[in-house]
């Protein structure tokens, strides 16, 4: 699997000079390979096993991730296979949360749900995403380190105390999957960098996935790589590795294309903003905040600490490396140190408010929301200089600076299985929620322009009550102006699925019916065959159809807009291209 990419001839020659002859042979990494993954599986287990005692960390997070895997799970049941509309937001009003929120965190969360009991799954993708972590670390190590030091990298990555902060307080479950790929990110960047063609590829692939699975870890993988590959220009004093970094990147984005395209022209449909308002906001993220509100300057204080320790760690880990450089100047090349040094120290200064300036101009910077998620990045040179640190033996300063490495992640761990909150009733909540046909709470960003989802019918803030479930359709009262049951109009639904409403109303009289149903530009209603515009209610923007005398056949159906077919399109272009790139590179490769 993973040596597999590293054998074409090009890197066999990079290889040789990256390692002295003869000190690992492919019987070494086959076996290395095996034990990585011993290692780091036993490391990931570690982490989950509260869970097995003290029920799901139940994480700022959890529950808004749960909603999208069991809404998306139910929608491949009708038939959806990528769903945009979340059914059962707002109460059953629905969101366009699957345009806006990456694919990759709720398919694979819908996909382990259909496998395992739900209870279950939260600890399941964290096993899994720590395993996927572990193993990228191994990836990069590998190539700069002896077996042994880049199994500790890998395990040392896999369980750093900021992957540990999203496990156990966070429950960010789309960050912890996008954060098992910065590895191979710095690996497939340093072999763009080389000219190393395929690993070029490589990065386009890992690049796009950043997106797939997080947006704001897509937004710090874009200036991450941009800052490392003008490093590299100006160290080499040639543009070439910002030219075929950037090539790979634009390659990324073309993949990514069909969530990125929709996801940014349909911005101006919802109340994005919100995203990066009040306690989202940049300002007041910095490490060591100060807020009157006191749940949120603790949790701020606690990340700060695990930030200052992860901080120190690495600088003392660099230092230490830096002056055995002699004795192992073939694991410590030009190239691997500046990408690492720049990558620690870019992620250190983006979490102080120093940089303020850098958020508020950088375009979508603000949209990281939190600058601490720097910590993600920073998790890599904080694994992998220690490992270079104790590289030789001989050296008891590396030995005892990793032994205390260790010794405060795994107190690190401890502290915060203490301090979090443990809950097993998400899931059942969640999925009862759903079931019951009551619906979830939705999210602020992604409410529909002119809705204000906390007015809804269903929202605990509703100043008029309802008990679920909530009727499909009702009518509007004109004396009251408010949702009545639709007494004298004869209802009959035909369908009523995540994409597709249809229903005959037969009334004598007048009427102006209400769907359970937010307004949104993808969606398009007929009655009677002919598209109309529907009316919204005030203040939530609830679709209401006023209809005449007779019987009348309604349909809704969220169509598909020009955005996302150009993005399918864009990335259906960018995966062909680079499959038959591929497919060349590997001839071209055999016939050397």
């Amino acid at each position: 699997m993973f040596p597999k990419w590293n054998r074409t001839k090009e890197t066999i020659l990079t290889e040789t000079n990256a390692k002295p002859a003869g000190e690992t042979t492919a019987a070494d990494v086959a076996l290395s390979w095996r034990a990585a993954l011993l290692c780091v599986a036993l490391a990931a287990t570690a982490v989950i096993t509260p869970m097995l005692f003290l029920g799901n960390a139940s994480g700022h997070d959890i529950q808004f991730h749960l909603a999208s895997w069991m809404d998306a799970a139910g929608q491949w049941r009708e038939g959806i296979v990528l769903p945009r509309w979340a059914e059962w937001a707002n109460w059953g009003f629905g969101e366009p949360r699957f345009i806006f929120y990456p694919p990759a965190s709720w398919l694979a969360g819908a996909a382990l749900g259909s496998l395992l009991p739900w209870r279950i799954v939260p600890g399941a993708f964290i096993w899994l995403a720590l395993v996927g972590a572990g193993m990228a670390m191994w990836t990069l190590a590998r190539e700069w380190l002896r077996p042994r030091e880049a199994i500790a990298a890998a395990v040392l990555f896999a369980v750093n105390p900021y992957h540990l902060v999203i496990a156990y307080y966070r429950s960010d479950f789309a960050e912890l999957g996008a954060a098992a790929l910065l590895p191979l990110l710095v690996w497939a960047a340093l072999g763009a960098a080389r000219g190393q063609s395929r690993r070029a590829l490589l990065l386009a692939i890992v690049f796009a996935g950043s997106w797939l699975w997080n947006a704001p870890e897509g937004v710090i993988a874009t200036y991450a790589l941009a800052l490392l590959f003008i490093v590299e220009c100006v160290a080499r004093r040639s543009f070439a590795p910002l030219v075929r970094g950037g090539s790979a990147m634009t390659g990324g984005f073309g993949l990514a294309a069909f969530y990125i395209l929709p996801a940014w022209w349909e911005e101006r449909w919802v109340q994005i903003s919100y995203a990066a308002s009040d306690y989202l906001d940049v300002a007041r993220n910095f490490l060591f905040t100060h807020s009157t509100d006191a749940d949120f300057m603790r949790f701020n204080w606690k990340v700060s600490a695990v930030a200052v320790g992860m901080m120190a760690a690495t600088a003392a880990a660099a230092i230490l490396a830096w002056r055995n450089r002699r004795e192992s100047p073939e694991i410590w090349r030009p190239e691997i140190r500046r990408m690492l040094a720049v990558l620690a120290v870019a992620s250190t200064l983006l979490m102080f408010p120093v940089t303020l300036f850098l958020w508020r101009r950088l375009p979508e910077l603000q949209f990281v929301q939190f600058p601490w998620r720097w910590l993600g990045p920073l998790g890599v040179p904080f694994a992998f200089f220690p490992a270079v640190a104790i590289h030789r033996g001989g050296k008891w300063r590396g030995a005892w600076l990793a032994i205390l490495i260790g010794a405060g992640t795994i107190g690190a761990g401890v502290a915060m299985v203490r301090s979090a909150w443990w809950d097993s009733n998400d899931a059942a909540f969640v999925w009862n929620e759903i079931r019951s046909g009551h619906g979830y709470e939705g999210a602020d960003e992604y409410q529909p322009i002119g809705c204000d989802r906390s007015e809804l019918p269903g929202s605990p803030d509703a100043a008029k009550k309802y008990e679920p479930p909530i009727p499909r359709v009702t009518k509007l009262d004109p004396k009251s102006s408010e949702m009545v049951p639709a007494a004298g109009v004869r209802l009959h639904i035909a369908r009523w699925s995540a994409e597709r409403k249809t229903f005959d109303a037969e009334t004598a009289a007048p009427v102006t019916l209400a769907l359970r149903l937010v307004n949104y530009p993808a969606w398009q209603v007929r009655v009677d065959g002919a598209v109309v515009q529907p009316q919204l209610m005030e203040d939530t923007a609830q679709m209401l159809l006023p209809l005449g005398p007779g019987r009348h056949r309604v349909e809704a159906h969220f169509r598909r807009t020009w955005d996302r077919t150009l993005g399918g399109a864009i990335s259906l272009l960018f995966g062909g291209a680079m499959l038959v790139f591929w497919v060349r590179s590997r001839r071209a490769a055999g016939a050397l």
